[in-house]
């Protein structure tokens, strides 16, 4: 049995009225985008859909870059499905970053077989901080003298040729490796996130970092210049053990959502891979700076610029003593930096006169350099030189006795004339070293010398031993007497 509705005369009507107001609605839409039906272009076209496609990722991510930075550490699970990765860092130490080479066959040849220059540093996410990083970071080398933000573990690293850590770039390191062999580099981060902080009540968010690395490859003059690939990543560092319990306290908390809410996060990954990202603006700066023992050779080894360097050339015998003078300039200021091998602290003291170098105290020096090359430079502004361990003043008796017999010859009872003494400088405090050094003075050789006596109570002569010498007072006065050795040619020396 067929069931008919049937509608009331006035409902027909208002249903006659609705498929015509709905008709006429659509034939205004393609009125309005064009010539009977609507164009999908415009309509992508609008502010909404390009906003959208801004955020999507060009064609060029697409493509296979050259190298693959991968951090040996847990990314967070409570980040959203399309935020950037979170990984949280233990303070001190050490992880692993491995340097992969990506390249497909064929591809950037010119660095087949050599090496190439990266350079890892720790810099700030936050926007407003990057702004004021300088500060910052000087912030933080006045409150840990003698501190890095960033380190590099050599024992444990492998591949690494030539680290280095300027000491005026707390938070970067750089150094060679080949990417047709396998290569791990250890890092440690020392500073915490919370140390950046505005408000330190306790319990505040500390700031995130971003590990960054950019890779040079040689130019054709020898220097790491060209970029080839930057990558970074996201991360939190905090106090010894805290990044384990964070990483447990943010794995609990999505266990306890429900499975809806866990769709929109993304897994833990157990390493971290860093993404692409522009290079770092002040590169340019670090590679254009002299740095001793990167050049085709890479056969010593050295971390930082500083005395004792295996590269380090002789500088030429300066015979004036090179004392940097308050009425210097800030380019003779950094000309004498340079002469006195402190090269790395040029950029930081670039404003500073001569008077401002030698106002600054032995606290603010070690603060600034670190404690080693900080005492260094603050011996060389003073002007400091080494003091001997002992010294001696020594006169021949047959000048004294010349003179004295000169005098009574001219009936002159006073003491108008002066005895001339010559200063001995002892470092080694032995018995050796006192001969070459009164051969020295006498001119002879130290061969003609055959012992040192000192005239002892009633006139005993005592020989002049290592263990004598070294119980001698500073600033002793003695005259010498020579008397001729029986069994050779040579003189014994008498200390009065």
């Amino acid at each position: 049995m067929a069931w008919a509705l049937k509608l009331p005369l006035a409902d027909e009507v208002i249903e006659s009225g609705l498929v015509q107001d709905f008709d006429a609605s659509l034939s205004g839409i393609g009125q309005e985008l064009g010539a009977g039906a609507y164009s999908m272009s415009d309509v992508l076209a609008l502010p909404i859909f390009k906003q959208e496609e801004s955020n999507l990722p060009p064609e060029s991510d697409n493509k296979i870059l050259p190298f693959q930075y991968v951090l040996c550490a847990a990314t967070s699970p409570a980040v959203k499905l399309h935020d950037e990765t979170l990984t949280y860092l233990n303070q001190g130490q050490s992880y692993e970053i491995r340097m992969l080479d990506n390249r497909k066959m064929g591809e950037l040849p010119e660095i087949n077989g050599k090496m190439v220059k990266s350079i890892i540093r720790v810099v700030f996410h936050d926007r407003r901080l990057q702004y004021t990083e300088h500060q910052q970071l000087e912030g933080w080398r006045w409150n840990r003298p003698g501190d890095r933000i960033l380190d590099l573990d050599i024992p444990m690293s492998v591949g690494v040729v030539d680290p280095r850590a300027n000491p005026t770039q707390l938070n970067t390191v750089e150094f060679l490796w080949d990417p047709s062999k396998r290569t791990s580099v250890f890092i440690q981060v020392h500073c915490i996130s919370t140390e950046f902080t505005m408000r330190k009540h306790g319990g505040e968010k500390g700031v995130p970092f971003r590990v960054q690395i950019d890779t040079f490859k040689e130019n054709e003059a020898g220097e790491y210049t060209e970029h080839q690939h930057s990558a970074s990543c996201q991360i939190k560092v905090f106090k010894p053990k805290g990044a384990d319990r964070k990483q447990k306290t943010d794995r609990e908390k999505m266990e306890k959502r429900a499975p809806q809410e866990k769709e929109k996060y993304q897994p833990s990954y157990e390493t971290t891979i860093l993404t692409e990202c522009s290079p770092w603006p002040e590169a340019t700066y670090v590679n254009n700076s002299p740095s001793p023992g990167f050049n085709s050779s890479h056969n010593s080894f050295s971390v930082n610029e500083g005395n004792g360097s295996p590269n380090h050339q002789p500088e030429p015998v300066v015979q004036l003593a090179d004392n940097l003078l308050p009425t210097a300039t800030p380019q003779e200021a950094q000309q004498w930096l340079h002469r006195n091998r402190f090269s790395p602290f040029c950029r930081l003291f670039s404003n500073f006169s001569g008077a401002d170098l030698l106002k600054l105290t032995r606290e603010d020096v070690i603060q600034i350099c670190g404690p080693a090359d900080g005492i260094r430079l603050f011996n060389a502004l003073k002007g400091r030189v080494v003091r001997p361990r002992l010294t001696i003043y020594v006169c021949q008796e047959s000048q004294q006795g010349r003179e004295q017999h000169q005098k009574h010859e001219n009936g002159d009872g006073t003491s108008n004339t002066f005895f001339v003494y010559h200063a001995i400088y002892l470092e080694e405090l032995t018995a050796v070293e006192l001969t070459e050094k009164l051969a020295q003075l006498f001119s002879i050789s130290p061969r003609q010398i055959s012992q040192i006596f000192k005239q002892g109570p009633t006139g005993i002569h005592v020989l002049v031993s290592d263990e004598m010498i070294q119980n001698f007072q500073d600033e002793m006065c003695f005259v010498l007497d020579t008397m001729k050795a029986e069994t050779n040619d040579g003189y014994h020396i008498i200390l009065k």
